[in-house]
């Protein structure tokens, strides 16, 4: 589970940036994610974001796979997440989570990532647990 940490809408956070595809049925969807492996990135993630673009996200990364629990305090914009094990394969999805919410949203097995994308994305492209994703190696 992730730790809650404490963030303020001045707080800086830097993030690395790069790409991530998703493998569903319907193709191969590519996105421009902010990437945030360090627990203060954790903590920040998309939080105080009025809006993102339909081809940008955010994937977070884990040292080991792990039972994961997100949350939405802070996070303006509605989300889909994206849980993602070891292998690269998906083993839940959560659709349409509710901004700005404390209820914490399971991993459902060990994550090694969560992408988080504009919420309806993922029903827009057809992800399914058992999809694919594929992030950068730096990443890992």
């Amino acid at each position: 589970m992730l730790t809650p940490g404490f963030a303020f809408a001045g707080d800086a956070v830097e993030f690395a940036r790069g790409e991530v595809t998703i493998s569903t049925q319907t193709g191969d969807h590519i996105f421009d994610v902010e990437i945030a492996r360090t627990p203060t990135q954790h903590a920040r993630g998309l939080m105080f974001r009025e809006s993102m673009r339909s081809d940008e996200g955010m994937l977070f990364v884990f040292d080991s796979p792990r039972e994961v629990a997100m949350w939405m305090k802070n996070t303006l914009i509605s989300l889909d997440m994206i849980f993602v094990n070891a292998a690269g394969k998906i083993i839940r999805v959560a659709h349409d989570t509710t901004p700005m919410s404390e209820v914490t949203i399971p991993s459902g097995g060990p994550s090694k990532a969560v992408v988080e994308l504009n919420a309806g994305t993922a029903a827009r492209i057809g992800v399914q647990a058992g999809d694919r994703v594929f992030f950068p190696p730096k990443s890992r």
